[in-house]
């Protein structure tokens, strides 16, 4: 009996270096390969041209304007600041850079005080022999602002901190490394003791701003600040930022007794408003003594408010 014919296809193996192409089939569904590991990939070199001079000088200028945004923003927010060019749709600088830019206080007088420390550099840094890298952001400045160091000696600071990073930009630890060691090796004993009466001196610091004239009583002395206590709060600042009125003793205790009475005051939650404008005149008015009639309104006002006073000797 005869056998039917086979249905099997006969496989012909490709002769080496022909190619094939490829069918839908095998274009759709790549496992169909029975060889994938002979699949040839196509490598297209791409030639790198030289920039013109045109170019290179285009180049420079758009990395210089990138390096110099956070210049020209802090400079822009100080002309803000001083003109008080937002007092047509806010009460406050901090207002408006909060709603205008989204701004945190803080964000904004980073990029004002870093703007002054990189003008600074711009004084101070040599100019003749190799160039020395400038910052490109307000965060490497952060501790040299803070720091409040003389303009030479920070761009001694910045020199040192751009060799401590082998010729190149420093971050602001590397910056901060550098101001601590000059700080430690120029170390100035605190000048204050606890009990003296001192006065405030706002400069750059945010943080005690419209603070300008408030006198209060040191009540800590730390390495380089002391603690104020003044009749709307208490401040930890900088001994930069501290004058003392180098009061007698007698006087320096009728200051002292006065703080505690202003402070009883300012902490009555239910005061009439007239109430803010006798201690914030009295807590600017740095002098060991009362007008006759500015003592009879302290002690109608505490009356008012049943704060019992007894002056201590």
């Amino acid at each position: 009996m005869n056998k039917p014919p086979s249905r099997r296809k006969k496989v012909i193996p490709a002769v080496s270096g022909e190619l094939k192409p490829a069918s839908d089939s095998a274009t759709k569904d790549p496992s169909s390969h029975e060889n994938p590991a002979s699949v040839t990939i196509t490598v297209t070199a791409v030639e790198v041209t030289e920039l013109s001079e045109e170019e290179q000088s285009l180049r420079l200028h758009l990395e210089r304007r990138v390096e110099r945004a956070f210049l020209e923003a802090g400079q822009a927010l100080m002309e803000l600041r001083d003109g008080r060019l937002y007092r047509s749709t806010h009460r406050t600088f901090e207002e408006y850079c909060r709603d205008r830019f989204n701004y945190s206080r803080d964000a904004a007088y980073l990029k004002i005080s870093a703007t002054v420390v990189y003008e600074n550099l711009q004084k101070f840094l040599p100019t003749i022999g190799r160039q020395i890298p400038m910052p490109t952001n307000e965060r490497q400045l952060r501790f040299l602002a803070k720091a409040e160091l003389e303009p030479a000696v920070q761009a001694d600071v910045w020199q040192q901190a751009v060799e401590q990073a082998g010729n190149k930009i420093p971050s602001g630890r590397i910056v901060k490394d550098v101001v601590d060691r000059i700080r430690e090796r120029t170390k100035v004993p605190n000048p204050y003791h606890i009990g003296e009466i001192c006065i405030l001196l706002p400069k750059d610091d945010p943080d005690l701003r419209g603070k300008a004239g408030y006198w209060g009583v040191v009540t800590h002395v730390g390495e380089y600040s002391c603690t104020l206590q003044t009749w709307d709060g208490d401040y930890t600042v900088k001994i930069e930022h501290l004058k003392s009125l180098e009061l007698l003793d007698g006087d320096c205790r009728f200051m002292q007794q006065l703080c505690v009475r202003l402070r009883q005051l300012h902490q009555v939650a239910s005061r009439d408003s007239s109430v803010d404008w006798l201690l914030q005149g009295l807590g600017k008015q740095a002098k060991p003594y009362l007008s006759s009639l500015q003592a009879k309104l302290l002690a109608a006002v505490e009356r008012e408010y049943k704060i019992e006073w007894r002056q201590q000797k």
